[in-house]
């Protein structure tokens, strides 16, 4: 996994100044630290218990370094970092020019989804950034788009490179989807996406033809070669470009004649041999579905297996997949698995299970239930007639542990421990279905924002972010208290509100909102300043959250979940069992 600095932060609060730092990954338990000053140590004894401090006599213009201890010793310090003015970081970006499509319709452009990775093997995590026209499509609307534009930023708001997508890569949340990774452990993240004849790369060289144009009079492109290219994080080159599998072939094998269900594309990285990671393509999910799953490595990408739909034996899994998907070590071998909403595909692209619950919008995967060994998955369906419109089951086998059936479209559901007074997490649902403990007994019927939850506070419940704000769960009367409204920044996808990005980003465990301001000149990185005594490793180095952050953006976005219970009565987790590279 990522080789990630101390990852230091400081922010002026009315007490003083907040500092907060990374506990690795790698570390052992017993490491302490020293906080310092402008130089002086402002701890009597080194920091045991947290990874956090309140410096009553911090000003803004104090500058802190962290020292760990180990054995007694003082290792290095880390780089020295200024108080932040509020709680957050203004990253500046640069918004790309509107157009006109060939309709004569003007578009102007938004940030959107991001994504993180260590582009330049400094140990900081670099921004990349969507950017979408304001004539995005849902993949069931005819239309001309704009086209799509990809970033990478230093968080100092250094631009690093942009890639054109081109013309003939349509505009929407299914379209596009960043993958970005270190795939082959040289300290410095690529970059996968889904490209086509057009696509300029960060140095301007562009892929296949420079004027095709395969857009049909929908504005829809049904025609024209598909392909999959890795880029060099740290300056957008094209590294390598292969045709896009499976191609969509014949448009109505994917369910319907007019292009809608045969670009509908997933996609995430996955440790698929348990020690090195893997890029899993995906294509369809209401009837035909396919995962390609690829190793990039020495300058090369291999093909490892394709599980398809079409193929003998697995007919029955058509249908089954999701608006999002988790890769997670579901049976205990090592290695990742695929959840591919109601069907899991195993490590060796051979199918594992297949509940039959169907399609759905809301997909959740991690120790939802410390009392039961492993991981459990909470989903909602779609489908009127299944049997369940929200279900609960574990993980490694598909056995359902409890349902509600609702005979709806039941199109939100969310997993977090947002109640201390019941073991586990909280489950809850709309179309009706309420609030739940994790065993299956209701706890009401009033249910909070069915959207992300966020570890934000310093207790160990989970609060909840939706559109651009943060608010605490009041289990005894059902209720919420906002803790913070991010005012200037807006939510990304419509009725989705999902921010930008949602991720332990900087300080210790707990986690950033990233949204963009209103007129999409910057995007604010926004830390909590609440002191906590918990300590735990960055969330980063915890393989689980680790690539639920690199799929966030695909799609309909989810909340990361760890792959321990992180909540109310948790044990301390073991120490991951990762290495770092380089």
């Amino acid at each position: 996994m990522e080789k990630l600095d101390r990852g230091l932060v400081a922010v002026k609060v009315s007490g003083g100044v907040f500092v907060s730092w990374r506990l690795l990954g790698t570390e052992p338990s017993g490491i302490s630290f020293n906080l310092y000053r402008n130089g002086t140590k402002v701890n009597a004894s080194p920091i045991t218990s947290s990874t956090n401090y309140l410096d009553p006599s911090g000003t803004i213009s104090s500058s802190y370094t962290v020292k760990a201890v180990l054995n007694g010793t003082e290792q290095a310090a880390s780089a020295a970092v200024t108080p932040w003015g509020q709680n957050y970081l203004t990253v500046p970006i640069q918004k790309p020019a509107g157009g006109t499509t060939p309709d004569g319709v003007a578009y102007t452009y938004s940030a959107n989804d991001a994504s993180v990775g260590d582009l330049d093997g400094d140990g900081k995590y670099e921004i990349v950034l969507k950017w979408d026209p304001s004539n995005s499509k849902d993949n069931s609307q005819d239309g001309y788009t704009g086209n799509v534009y990809i970033d990478a930023y230093k968080l100092d708001g250094t631009r690093l490179w942009r890639i054109d997508m081109g013309k003939n890569i349509r505009a929407g949340a299914h379209y596009t989807q960043m993958m970005v990774y270190d795939l082959d452990g040289d300290g410095k993240a690529e970059i996968a996406l889904k490209t086509a004849d057009g696509t300029k790369d960060g140095t301007g060289q562009v892929i296949g033809s420079s004027t095709a144009d395969y857009r049909n009079s929908a504005g829809r492109i049904l025609t024209g070669p598909e392909y999959l290219t890795i880029f060099a994080g740290a300056t957008g080159k094209i590294l390598t470009t292969v045709n896009y599998d499976p191609p969509r072939g014949n448009v109505n094998d994917w369910g319907d004649n007019y292009g809608n269900r045969v670009d509908r594309f997933l996609a995430t990285i996955a440790y698929l041999d348990g020690e090195r990671p893997s890029l899993v393509m995906a294509r369809g999910y209401y009837t035909r579905t396919v995962l390609v799953a690829y190793n990039w490595r020495g300058g090369s990408l291999t093909k490892l297996w394709t599980f398809d739909t079409n193929s003998s034996g697995n007919s029955a899994y058509a249908g089954q997949g999701n608006h999002n998907l988790t890769a997670a070590d579901v049976d205990g071998d090592g290695k990742d698995e695929i959840v591919y909403g109601a069907m899991t595909v195993n490590d060796n692209g051979q199918s594992l299970y297949n509940t039959g619950l169907g399609h759905g919008d809301a997909l959740h995967v991690g120790d939802l239930d410390p009392s039961k060994a492993g991981l459990e998955v909470f989903k909602v369906m779609e489908n009127t007639g299944a049997t369940y419109g929200a279900a609960v089951w574990k993980a490694s086998n598909g056995a359902i542990q409890w349902g509600v059936h609702t005979g709806s479209d039941t199109g939100r559901g969310m997993a977090a421990d947002i109640d201390p007074r019941y073991p586990g997490e909280e489950v809850w649902a709309s179309s009706g279905v309420g609030l739940y403990q994790i065993n299956g007994t209701k706890i009401t019927s009033t249910v909070p924002s069915i959207n992300f939850g966020i570890w934000w506070d310093g207790d160990l419940s989970r609060e909840l972010l939706d559109d651009n704000h943060i608010d605490k769960w009041n289990y005894t009367n059902s209720t919420t208290t906002n803790l913070l409204t991010a005012s200037g920044t807006a939510s990304n996808n419509g009725t989705k509100a999902n921010p930008a990005l949602q991720a332990d980003l900087l300080g210790d465990w707990r986690e950033e909102a990233v949204w963009r301001t209103t007129d999409s000149t910057a995007l604010r990185i926004y830390t909590t300043t609440d002191v906590t005594s918990t300590r735990l490793y960055t969330l980063m180095h915890d393989p689980l959250y680790r690539l639920d952050i690199a799929w966030q953006n695909v799609a309909y976005n989810q909340p990361p979940h760890t792959s321990f219970y992180l909540g109310t009565g948790m044990s301390t987790p073991a120490a991951p069992n990762i290495y770092v590279t380089p």
